[in-house]
């Protein structure tokens, strides 16, 4: 299934890499995922864009030398006018880090803080409409927001980019969906004090597998590590792990493949 086409502002759209290792880091992915890479805009420094069959799937950067910056994967979210977005963010608490600058023809970017400290980015599409591909083995399914409770951080999302806030019904879970038209487009898990306290507030992007386990078990021998081991849920069977340099992401053969 593809999925090259503009989405309605608020839909996740890109996710981007930015590690200290480029290269090691393009063989992990390659590798797990079957990506190939092509260079991408780098008016942050250099920049591949992971390919499958041709068709863009995510990227990764190259932190600067000289700055001990965290390796993490951070979701964009689609913008009609990326000023206007970066504008709303201040005003309604959040921190606006880099931008808004164009990135060659490909389009106009953000990348922005919530009040928790969770980055993300905002993208104003222009030749580059965002992933393409959706579904299969190595594509980006979802994105989650692991913070310390949900209903602060989702009147700033709901605010931002016109959410709909469906929370879990469960005394147990503080879970709430993000719907854009009654669809879900993402989610935030409220852990309390189980939120790592060397990583505060993030976002974690779930990557599609064809066999969870296999892909854990590989990730281990291109010299990650399982964070926590496959299980079965509703949404399907996942994992949690993180890449050699410790960028943390989801494994998830989703339910119903």
């Amino acid at each position: 299934m593809t999925e090259a086409a503009r989405r309605k502002p608020g839909t996740p759209c890109w996710v981007s890499l930015m590690a200290h290792d480029l290269d090691a880091t393009r063989e992990f992915y390659g590798t797990l995922f079957g990506w190939r890479f092509q260079p991408g805009p780098q008016q942050l420094g250099p920049y591949l864009r992971g390919l499958l069959d041709g068709q863009e799937v995510a990227g990764i950067g190259q932190h600067p030398a000289d700055r001990g910056l965290p390796t993490a994967w951070t979701p964009y979210l689609a913008s009609d006018d990326a000023d206007e977005s970066a504008e709303s963010i201040r005003c309604s608490g959040g921190t606006v880090a880099v931008g808004p600058l164009d990135a060659a023809d490909a389009g106009r970017m953000v990348i922005c803080s919530d009040p928790t400290g969770a980055v993300f980015g905002v993208w104003q599409a222009a030749a580059h409409l965002g992933t393409a591909v959706a579904g299969r083995h190595g594509t980006p399914v979802w994105n989650e927001l692991l913070t310390q409770e949900t209903e602060a951080v989702g009147k700033f999302y709901k605010t931002v980019f016109g959410y709909e806030l469906e929370p879990l019904a469960s005394a147990d879970l503080d879970v709430v969906t993000l719907k854009l038209d009654d669809r879900p487009v993402a989610s935030l898990h409220g852990v309390g004090a189980a939120l790592p306290r060397d990583r505060g507030a993030h976002w974690i992007t779930w990557f599609e597998v064809a066999d969870t386990d296999d892909a854990a078990r590989r990730v281990t021998e291109l010299g990650g590590r399982v964070l926590e081991p496959p299980r079965d849920g509703s949404t399907g069977r996942r994992a949690t792990v993180a890449d050699p340099e410790g960028a943390v992401f989801t494994l998830v053969r989703s339910a119903g493949r």
